[in-house]
């Protein structure tokens, strides 16, 4: 399969033109990533979801394409380009566009140490840390238009859609990481909600909180250090799961945080938030995208359990993680 002789390919320093002295793969359901000294090139895996569809390379060089122009609005130093890869005589090349037969996206590397999820792991992640975090994104997301376009999205129709998607494609997953009673009450919850708040959806679209966000904000795809924040990885390849309320994607890092037992920095980092950018009604649909984001989490990690490519080990720590999404989302849904 040219697939897997390609991972091969990437796999080898001696393939780069910067000749990297290691690179180390990293998987996630629908991409390959090689990580380099000084740089990242990022692969789509030729995969069909539903939600999103890269099995043709036209739509994955597409998809690069938008990858791209989406990620410089946070972070523009970090994204640099997308690079064709051709085979010929039985190998590949890396920027040769003479039989392109994929595309990478190139990246600058960041520093690994100063991601999110590490500095809370070294117990470095701090309140006023948050606060600021809070007030870089209320700055990012005021430079972006609540426009024509961006205004559906805030509908009960799309976002409904979205909901019942999500149980629509978990429900394969009762009687493994999610429990039938478990299901059925995060479901009940949600759609009581959306049922009973129909005049808060509106509005939160006419107030002009329904932007192209990033879709996908936690705290693996944020870096910080003394002098810059960086935001990656946002969503690209549908723009239902972009456009939205902004809530949802402040819901998303916070739901992340209360994920990992920290309350204190998801306070801290949603008033912050609410200061800077003067959204006092987010609080009001906050709970409803948190459980929408913890599902979220949990269906994603369960689509790892169908990876054929992924070993048994590595299923299982899926199969615990996306336990652990489905009972947070569980455990808001009974918080009255």
């Amino acid at each position: 399969m040219m697939q897997e002789r390609l991972v091969e390919y990437m796999k080898d320093p001696g393939s780069y033109p910067e000749r990297p002295g290691n690179i180390t793969l990293v998987q996630t359901h629908i991409s390959w990533v090689f990580i380099g000294d000084e740089y990242v090139y990022k692969i789509k895996k030729p995969v069909d979801f539903g939600f999103l569809d890269f099995t043709s390379l036209e739509k994955r060089r597409f998809y690069v394409r938008e990858e791209l122009r989406l990620n410089r609005r946070f972070s523009p130093d970090i994204y640099l380009s997308v690079v064709p890869i051709s085979e010929g005589e039985g190998s590949f090349v890396i920027g040769n566009s003479s039989n392109i037969v994929e595309y990478a996206l190139k990246m600058k590397r960041i520093n690994e140490d100063r991601m999110l999820y590490r500095l809370l792991e070294a117990g470095q992640a701090t309140c006023d840390l948050m606060k600021r975090l809070g007030r870089h994104i209320a700055d990012v997301y005021e430079r972006i238009p609540s426009d024509e376009k961006a205004k559906p999205y805030g509908s009960l129709d799309t976002i409904s859609k979205n909901v019942i998607e999500n149980f629509e494609q978990t429900f394969k997953y009762i009687g493994g990481p999610v429990s039938e009673g478990a299901y059925n009450k995060i479901q009940s919850w949600s759609m009581s909600f959306m049922e009973d708040n129909k005049s808060l959806f509106e509005k939160r679209m006419n107030g002009g909180h329904i932007k192209d966000c990033h879709g996908d904000l936690h705290l693996q795809h944020i870096c910080m250090d003394d002098k810059r924040i960086v935001i990656f990885d946002c969503i690209e390849f549908n723009e239902r799961f972009r456009f939205g309320d902004v809530a949802s994607d402040i819901a998303f890092l916070s739901m992340d945080l209360d994920y990992n037992g920290r309350e204190d920095l998801r306070k801290a980092f949603v008033d912050a938030y609410i200061d800077a950018s003067g959204d006092c009604m987010l609080r009001d649909v906050l709970k409803f995208y948190k459980i929408y984001r913890a599902y979220v989490r949990a269906k994603v990690t369960s689509f790892m359990l169908d990876d054929t490519g992924l070993d048994a080990a590595t299923k299982d720590m899926a199969y615990q993680k996306a336990k652990s999404y489905y009972e947070l989302a569980l455990k808001y849904a009974k918080h009255e």
